[in-house]
């Protein structure tokens, strides 16, 4: 049973990653999109959905309250009996890749950093849904208009 749950342990830090590879990826993807003219990158959904990742990750930070996922995996360290990281090198690697050391101040301010510059792409490079029935105005208009 203490294999099954060190496996989930490094499953949930593997999700932490992707999660954390969505909000910056998909920010860099879409501010080169928006230079580079790719139409996915206007995708409402996928937009809407980058926006709610990095709003959860800044409104946990306000709040003080600890990431669910951070959670989760140490209570699956704890049920497998680990105290330290001697499992796979892919987890420890990613495990040592999320948790840095830092005031909270520092992250909370990163967060809501990153957030308020997705929030901006929103406006510099909106969505489909946001501009249909609507002429496209801004720096970035030809980049993102539909053709």
């Amino acid at each position: 049973m203490e294999t099954l749950f060190r496996i989930a342990a490094d499953a949930t830090v593997c999700f932490h990653m992707t999660y954390v590879l969505f909000v910056v990826l998909g920010q860099a993807a879409v501010m080169l999109g928006a230079v580079c003219g790719w139409n996915w990158i206007r995708n409402t959904t996928f937009r809407l959905l980058h926006l709610l990742a990095i709003s959860v990750v800044a409104v946990e930070s306000w709040l003080n309250i600890t990431c669910p996922l951070t959670t989760l995996e140490k209570h699956f360290r704890a049920k497998s009996g680990a105290t330290s990281y001697d499992g796979d090198f892919i987890a420890n690697a990613v495990h040592d890749a999320l948790f840095i050391e830092c005031e909270p101040w520092v992250f909370t301010t990163m967060y809501s950093m990153f957030g308020l510059a997705v929030l901006a792409t929103l406006f510099a490079c909106p969505p489909r849904a946001f501009t249909q029935n609507r002429q496209a105005s801004g720096p970035l208009s030809n980049a993102t208009s539909e053709t």
